[in-house]
């Protein structure tokens, strides 16, 4: 297994990246199936960033599973299984991912990055529109009562 981690500067799209509980990262090259790491660690279980939502339980993968190329998964302690994901969680373990990819040596492709558009830096701002009160549209389709619907925000 030693020979499926890497240190060099490679596309994100090539390796499975695991971030371990003390917020290191794993990045394999080739398939490794979770069972084989959860020999290294078994008061632990692996899940997938991608999987993660707000309220709900992180589902496990199973030991026959290969971690999947491109993706990011989590090692978690075994008492999250029995929890529901709080805000303060999923903002620890972002924050916890943030620190491992920045720190790993991983150089981004800028080019690819702006092609993508999700990782680019972004202006945005919010589009404010001023109506007279014989102008204002109706708040609710309703005749005008009740609280205001939000406009949109344009983003170049």
């Amino acid at each position: 297994m030693g020979n499926c981690r890497s240190r060099e500067s490679i596309r994100s799209d090539f390796t499975a990246k695991l971030i371990l509980q003390n917020g290191q990262l794993r990045e394999f090259t080739c398939p490794i199936k979770v069972s084989d790491l959860l020999q290294q660690n078994p008061s632990c279980f692996i899940c997938s960033a991608d999987e993660m939502e707000f309220d709900q339980f992180a589902v496990e993968i199973g030991g026959d599973e290969v971690l999947r190329l491109g993706e990011v998964y989590f090692e978690l302690p075994l008492g999250w299984r029995s929890q529901r994901l709080q805000a303060e969680d999923m903002a620890a373990l972002a924050v916890k991912a943030s620190l491992a990819l920045s720190t790993s040596g991983y150089e981004y492709d800028d080019e690819m990055m702006r092609s993508c558009g999700c990782c680019a830096p972004r202006k945005v701002e919010p589009t404010v529109s001023f109506f007279s009160e014989k102008e204002r549209p109706p708040v609710d389709g309703y005749g005008g009562k009740g609280r205001r619907k939000l406009s949109a925000i344009i983003e170049e």
